[in-house]
């Protein structure tokens, strides 16, 4: 017997009136994640398309194939590089050296497989405890498993630090997934994007994990500064004196979260979603316009005690996690903008904050996170503005 006819077996048990009724959203899932969904759409009008919401979310995690392979080349670059200075500690040290593998900084398959060590036990933590959570809510409100929480998941991986408790990351994605998404109703309701919501409420809950000098290189005894954090305390210029070039923090062989740090492998990621039109090349636009202006406007204005307003714009494209939130966030669809005019603005207003926050505000030295947020609230007012402007235009031209 195939597995379809297994499929079909069983289908009865889990539709209404079956035993297993209320275990249809987990069936629905499993079968769904293996063939394509067999229902249509029965009354008028018919519209069709080749792009399903299950075909956009795989688009969009394909998008993220290359950040992730340029992660986890990092990840172990940056954690066997500090081994030869502080040495060795820890089970995945022991489980390389078993299989001898080794430290070499050099030798790209031993950074790859080092930093797997440290993503997967955070992917699959993610993957595991978001999914119940997901499973939970369409059981009881009897409705299918979204398709969205593997981006999410995924999302949320990439943009935390690879020395995050796993305690951390189950609270962390519980919060994103309940507090950001289903408490308004599930995929297509949230307003906020539910990754990061829960990367924010790690952030705040537990700053010593999230921030600091030593988060971002889990080996004992290390301690180094992100890029962004050297450029806040002593200018931009002063990576060079760090061994950190442009071309370092282009291609992401920096500190960093374990996604962020590549801008090169997210424009890889953007290309592909421009082209497939899953990403808005507005939001896009917007958002480089808006970074770039004020970043600009900062040089011209200058100041003698913040040197983050030296700071020129191609270095905060390349820097912490802009690029990535660029890419991945801002043209996220639900929580974002969906007039035309109204995509130009809400991309424009996460590109001038997160220079904002960044150059003014001191605490916060990356700022694109909180940018992203604070775009994602008012992006329904921009909406409204937006179309309400449309209906004024409109009537006096039929005045």
């Amino acid at each position: 017997m195939g597995l379809r006819d297994f499929f079909d077996r069983i289908e009865p048990n889990f539709l209404k009136g079956g035993k297993w009724e209320r275990l249809f959203p987990v069936y629905e899932m499993v079968e769904s994640f293996i063939y394509t969904p067999k229902t249509v759409t029965t009354v008028a009008p018919h519209a069709r398309s080749y792009v399903d919401m299950k075909r956009i979310m795989t688009y969009v995690v394909l998008s993220t194939i290359p950040a992730i392979i340029m992660g986890l080349y990092n990840v172990g670059l940056q954690v066997n590089t500090a081994i030869g200075v502080y040495g060795a500690s820890g089970w995945r040290a022991s489980l390389l050296e078993f299989f001898g593998i080794g430290f070499d900084p050099a030798n790209p398959i031993a950074n790859f497989l080092h930093g797997a060590l440290y993503f997967l036990p955070i992917y699959i933590t993610t993957l595991v405890v978001g999914g119940l959570w997901e499973v939970l809510f369409a059981t009881v409100r009897r409705h299918e498993v979204n398709e969205g929480f593997l981006v999410t998941s995924m999302l949320y991986a990439l943009i935390l630090p690879p020395s995050t408790p796993l305690w951390q990351v189950a609270l962390g994605i519980s919060f994103g997934v309940v507090i950001g998404k289903e408490i308004f109703g599930g995929t297509g309701k949230n307003f906020l994007n539910p990754a990061l919501v829960g990367r924010a409420f790690l952030y705040f809950a537990y700053p010593a994990y999230m921030s600091g000098d030593q988060i971002w290189t889990p080996v004992d005894g290390f301690s180094g500064a992100t890029a962004l954090s050297v450029s806040a305390s002593d200018g931009y210029t002063a990576l060079m004196t760090h061994g950190v070039t442009w071309f370092d923090a282009f291609i992401g062989t920096i500190q960093g979260s374990i996604g962020e740090t590549s801008t090169l492998a997210c424009f890889i990621g953007l290309v592909f979603l421009l082209i497939t039109k899953i990403a808005n090349w507005r939001m896009v636009v917007g958002c480089l316009a808006g970074m770039i202006g004020l970043a600009t406007l900062f040089n011209v204005i200058g100041s003698d005690t913040n040197p983050m307003f030296a700071m020129p714009w191609y270095w905060h494209l390349v820097l912490g996690g802009y690029a990535f939130g660029l890419v991945f966030m801002v043209t996220e669809p639900v929580s974002g903008s969906h007039t035309n005019l109204g995509r130009y603005i809400y991309g424009a207003l996460i590109g001038v904050m997160v220079v904002m926050i960044r150059v003014v505000n001191p605490a916060f030295p990356e700022g694109m996170m909180l940018a992203i947020l604070f775009g994602n609230v008012f992006a329904p007012l921009i909406d409204y503005f937006v179309v309400q402007a449309n209906i004024r235009r409109r009537a006096r031209r039929h005045a």
